[in-house]
């Protein structure tokens, strides 16, 4: 859900219906999107298998939320990689029925626990929790998000859905260095996305919190300047920006035009010093220098 917050906050304030689907079973994934009643969606989820069941539900626009139950067709088995004729549950959940404070603690990536309410499959309560008022919550909700991971439990008188923030990586660039690099963040669990068009960069970039990472790269000077711009304007924990020394010069120059003159959170050239040549090793290379930064804050 950290990932449509911004959105569905901006939905919420300006009295914009929308409705949150996330399943909580059999995957427990956190994945979550937000549609509209007029065919809007925002975010992800399975790469979109179920978007139409969904859509057709929240087209109903009943006044409270509901938890479903949808078979698996051999289609939505196809795109999502879970077993056919699996029962899959999910909740969907007008997101005014939050407590609206939920939405800005989720842009600001802090841990919350949701506990859902249910009267047979209906949605009777929400109850939002963080690490403040935890505490408050049952015992099992507590525990929890004691562990400090993304969980849910489903039982039948309520779900609980415990969302702990992972660490997004934005590598602006393609190539090989760029697939290496979205590889092995995959493999460290991290939230990927490799993009090369510049407007779609720079808003991803500057999104960023203090747990995440970004990866400048590219020959052409404008565009990695305006990315790395775009990079300093959010809050990434890690900045690292790819190129020989003239590059990170020519960048700091570029930037320099633009009033930009204070890049001391960008490492650059990014990457311990391991003698690295290949894709693979720069990126080893690269990503233990993100990591040994973030593990440092």
């Amino acid at each position: 859900m950290f990932d449509i917050a911004l959105s569905v906050n901006a939905c919420v304030r300006s009295k914009t219906r929308a409705d949150i689907a996330w399943m909580v079973s059999p995957a427990n994934g956190v994945n979550a999107i937000a549609l509209t009643p007029g065919g809007g969606r925002i975010g992800t989820m399975f790469d979109g298998a179920f978007d139409g069941v969904m859509v057709d539900f929240v087209n109903r626009k009943l006044p409270t939320g509901r938890l479903l139950t949808v078979p698996i067709n051999d289609f939505e088995s196809t795109i999502s990689g879970l077993p056919a004729g699996t029962e899959a549950k999910f909740l969907v959940v007008p997101a005014d029925h939050f407590d609206p404070d939920t939405w800005p603690a989720l842009i600001d990536r802090v841990p919350v626990a949701v506990v859902i309410h249910l009267s047979d499959d209906e949605v009777t309560r929400i109850d939002v929790f963080d690490e403040s008022s935890i505490n408050t919550a049952d015992p099992e909700a507590a525990e929890m998000f004691a562990k400090g991971t993304s969980a849910v439990a489903v039982h039948s008188d309520r779900v609980i859905t415990v969302l702990f923030p992972i660490t997004r990586l934005v590598v602006a660039g393609q190539g090989p260095i760029a697939d290496a690099i979205a590889n092995l963040g995959q493999t460290l669990g991290w939230n990927v996305s490799v993009v090369n068009r510049n407007d779609l960069a720079i808003g991803l970039l500057a999104s960023l919190s203090s747990l995440d990472v970004a990866i400048i790269m590219g020959h052409e000077v404008e565009m990695s300047s305006r990315n790395l711009g775009g990079a300093l304007d959010g809050e990434a924990g890690y900045i690292g920006a790819l190129g020989s020394t003239k590059m990170q010069q020519d960048r700091a120059d570029w930037l320099a035009y633009q009033e930009v003159t204070d890049l001391s959170r960008v490492h650059g050239p990014a990457g311990i010093d391991i003698g690295a040549s290949t894709p693979a090793e720069i990126a080893i290379s690269v990503l233990a220098q993100a990591v040994q930064v973030l593990k440092n804050k």
